[in-house]
């Protein structure tokens, strides 16, 4: 087994049976050998390749650095072949995987941590070297710029990466990045510019942000399993909008724009997948508005929706043959900010398998271990399963109460000098700001809508729901447990 160098004429017949025949290849690009692309094996054998063919083959200098780097990155699983070679077998692709990871940010406790070999767990790695793609939530740009060493209000919540970090992201396999998130903006144009220019000199593919709409709007396609299309949309208005000449993200609410994306992919592709950033941060199940906006895109043309930015893995949802994933929460990401919240520590990886015409998919529990900072595989989350809409119903009053009761844990943390100790009156009138910070009417922390949602879990109703696991994760958020469940809110 190992990393072999196919010449892109005369192949011996057996390697070229080899790559064909061998269950699952990702492919990617291989700067060292220009017209090249590596190869890596995910399933199959390619025991009938010998080390000593391997070192007859392959004699540049360049092919020898490049070997090794390969064999050490990933283990002897891998090909050099032309570019001939992985477009036939991609072709031929009658079935495909894609991991979807939750957000990633290596600042602050995670600050260099893209250098620990043992940042992620074997099973991790292994998880994510199962698929034939990765999609990676990259949140914040790859900028060398001096990291934010502010620790006191919102100022402390602006994101960067070195540019090394993707060469971390490249080497678990991530070929796709989301790029619309809030904090790919955080350092202005040139932090768009300077991520889109680490993904392109790597061969990945980006979605959701730009440096203008046209860039920011375009799908990814994968010519696999009937073909697969995605796009990334992000909130208003901290996922700050593209333009015709501004960089800037793709919103989740131009359904127009969305519409005809959906429209384009559809006419070619099988699948479409929306990756959507948005949602209410530490929240359990969708706010009502949330929801109802998915549903929409399931209702435009989409088959999936797979989210992140809440911080906390959240449901999903079935809705026939297509299905929402609420949130997917940490990969590797954590600040104080994060600290100050339950269960964000937690998250999922999901893995979607696509063939022509049936999807499935395949989760795997994480847990960031805030002592060594690594990530390590854990038990899925209890909120992690399917909420149907009887159910949902009946549970987000509750989980609405406990939004609330996490929302004042992050504004005592931003603003201790006018939340620290606040009676219910401070708390009321600060959710009744008609302007305040973040709140976008019916999209995004409506609490004009929230509080008498909140308020409606009095009625006790979300005690008949069936989903014990779920009210538990609910219930061990609050405060005063099943008793602040029904307790008027000061709000």
């Amino acid at each position: 087994m190992g990393l072999a160098c196919i010449p892109a004429a005369g192949d011996p017949p057996d390697v070229r049976d080899v790559l064909l025949r061998a269950d699952r290849f990702r492919f990617a690009e291989y700067d060292a050998l220009p017209g090249w692309r590596l190869a890596v094996c995910m399933e199959g054998d390619l025991s009938e390749i010998s080390w000593e063919f391997v070192e007859n083959v392959i004699g540049t200098p360049q092919a020898d650095t490049a070997s090794g780097a390969g064999r050490q990155e990933y283990g002897g699983r891998g090909m050099i072949v032309p570019e001939a070679a992985a477009q036939e077998k991609q072709k031929d692709k009658r079935s495909t995987s894609i991991v979807f990871t939750g957000d990633i940010g290596f600042d602050r406790y995670m600050a260099g941590r893209y250098r620990d070999r043992d940042l992620l767990a074997p099973e991790v790695r292994a998880f994510l070297g199962g698929a034939d793609h990765v999609c990676a939530n990259v949140e914040g740009p790859l900028i060398a710029i001096p990291a934010n060493t502010v620790t006191e209000g919102a100022a402390q919540l602006k994101h960067s990466m070195e540019p090394a970090v993707a060469d971390f992201l490249q080497g678990i396999g991530a070929d796709i990045w989301n790029l619309v998130n809030n904090h790919i903006m955080d350092a202005g144009p040139e932090g768009v510019a300077a991520t889109l220019r680490e993904a392109s000199a790597r061969g990945i593919r980006t979605i959701g942000a730009g440096m203008d709409i046209s860039e920011a709007r375009r799908p990814v396609i994968l010519q696999e399993a009937g073909g697969i299309g995605l796009f990334g949309v992000g909130y208003r208005r901290a996922c700050r909008e593209a333009g015709p000449d501004k960089a800037g993200c793709f919103s989740w609410n131009d359904m127009d724009g969305i519409l005809e994306v959906i429209g384009e992919i559809k006419r070619t592709c099988r699948w479409c997948v929306a990756v959507v950033h948005g949602g209410e941060e530490f929240t359990a199940l969708p706010t009502p508005y949330t929801r109802d906006r998915y549903l929409r895109y399931l209702e435009m043309g989409a088959d999936l929706v797979v989210c992140h930015h809440p911080h906390v893995p959240m449901n999903y949802e079935i809705r026939g043959e297509k299905a929402i994933f609420y949130s997917l929460g940490n990969f590797i990401f954590d600040t104080d900010y994060q600290r100050a919240q339950f269960n964000t520590e937690k998250g999922v990886l999901l893995k979607l398998c696509f063939t022509e015409t049936h999807w499935s998919f395949e989760p795997m529990g994480l847990r960031i271990d805030r002592e060594t900072e690594r990530v390590l595989p854990a038990a899925l989350p209890k909120i992690f399963r399917d909420v149907p809409e009887e159910e949902y119903r009946l549970l987000v009053p509750l989980a609405a109460k406990m939004f609330i009761a996490n929302t004042k844990r992050q504004q005592t943390f931003l603003n201790p000098g006018r939340f620290l100790g606040a009676d219910d009156a401070v708390w009321k009138a600060h959710f009744e700001e008609p302007m305040r910070s973040g709140r976008v009417p019916g999209e995004a922390l409506d609490f004009f809508v929230i509080c008498p949602l909140a308020d409606a879990a009095r009625d006790g109703a979300w005690k008949k729901s069936t989903l014990e696991d779920v009210k538990a994760f609910i219930l061990e958020q609050m405060d005063g447990g099943p008793a602040d469940a029904d307790r008027e809110e000061g709000s």
